[in-house]
């Protein structure tokens, strides 16, 4: 496993992270008699991840109850970030959010306290499809999170999900040694300005969604195939259930784009998964990436990614790949919100 520096003032992190929503929210996820928490959490800790990831809004909260348990007596060996949502996006909400968190979590701090989206004082679709009511200031909230961070119940703060623009006033207003942003070969619009806009901060970018929810691992064949949870993206067409964009999606580049993915992979006799980590990895903004897993097997041979180097030629093809879909989603670096409704500016 290697190790990087979380942006300029932050800890040392593993560079693949644990991310702990598949193991607590199966009504997402899907119910999964292989799922094993305890095993996939051990695997984790015993090839060096240090970083864990979860979210009060991820299965309201039963993610952080499960990798809690599942850390148990060996929480201070291990990094633990969670993320306030936007609803409680108030000074006195924060707190209240923060306070709930470590006691689902089992522990008296959080060492990275991330705002899961950016938030402004009028209503906006939230991540996880309700609609949030006007919330605090930046600089209201930035204050508590830095009030939090003084009485030791945060060492860190973190963002998620901010472009830019937000990126930009976040820091006028408060600190952040990170930036959780959804970033892979299939999606690729953070490399036009939030990458850029972060590497000039000196902010670390988590990447999460490496896989882009399993495509990436070449587990479905059919578009229709894929749980119609993860058929929400601007790559799918606005006519799917569930959409909130109005764009017509790609989907036969989409299909196109995996099916050459999944060649080259098996081409150089490495899991599309891991090809897939790898390239992540090796971007110049990462620091860490975002690994979800139910099932211990799964996880262990996505840990190899950790320690691999594919090598400049094979990077470059994978880019061209990727580049016609890259083209067509274009800059928005929101993966489920169009033009002007976009929440990642």
């Amino acid at each position: 496993m290697q190790y990087r520096q979380l942006g300029e003032h932050g800890p040392k992190v593993s560079v693949i992270a644990f991310g702990a929503w598949q193991i607590g929210d199966p009504e997402y996820w899907g119910v999964d008699d292989q799922t094993d928490a305890d095993r996939t959490v051990r695997i984790a800790l015993d090839q060096g991840v240090t970083l864990f990831d979860t979210a009060e809004g991820y299965g309201n909260g039963k993610s952080e109850e499960v990798l809690g348990q599942c850390l148990g007596k060996d929480r201070d060996k291990v990094l633990i970030a969670s993320k306030v949502s936007s609803t409680h996006c108030t000074a006195q909400g924060v707190r209240e959010a923060c306070e709930a968190s470590l006691k689902r979590l089992g522990t008296d701090y959080l060492d990275l306290y991330q705002i899961h989206w950016p938030f402004r004082t009028m209503p906006f679709m939230t991540g996880f499809g309700e609609i949030s009511p006007a919330m605090g200031s930046f600089e209201e909230v930035a204050d508590a999170m830095m009030a939090l961070k003084k009485e030791g119940k945060v060492r860190y703060v973190g963002v998620s999900n901010f472009g830019p623009k937000d990126l930009d006033h976040w820091l006028r207003a408060g600190e952040a040694v990170s930036n959780q942003i959804g970033y892979n070969m299939l999606f690729r619009a953070a490399e036009y300005a939030v990458a850029p806009a972060c590497r000039r901060a000196g902010v670390g970018m988590l990447a999460y969604m490496p896989l882009m929810q399993g495509l990436l691992a070449g587990r479905y064949d059919t578009i229709d195939s894929i749980p119609q949870a993860r058929r929400r993206t601007r790559h799918f067409s606005y006519e799917r259930p569930g959409t909130r964009h109005d764009e017509a999606g790609c989907e036969p580049l989409l299909q196109h784009t995996v099916r050459e993915l999944k060649g080259f992979a098996t081409a150089i006799g490495i899991p599309m998964s891991v090809v897939s980590l790898c390239w992540v990895l090796h971007q110049p903004a990462v620091t860490a990436t975002i690994v979800g897993a139910r099932k211990p097997a799964q996880f262990e041979e996505n840990l190899r990614a950790g320690s691999l180097n594919l090598g400049p030629a094979a990077m470059a093809q994978l880019n061209e790949l990727s580049y016609p879909l890259k083209r067509h989603m274009g800059r928005n670096p929101d993966l489920w919100q169009s033009g002007d409704n976009a929440r990642v500016v």
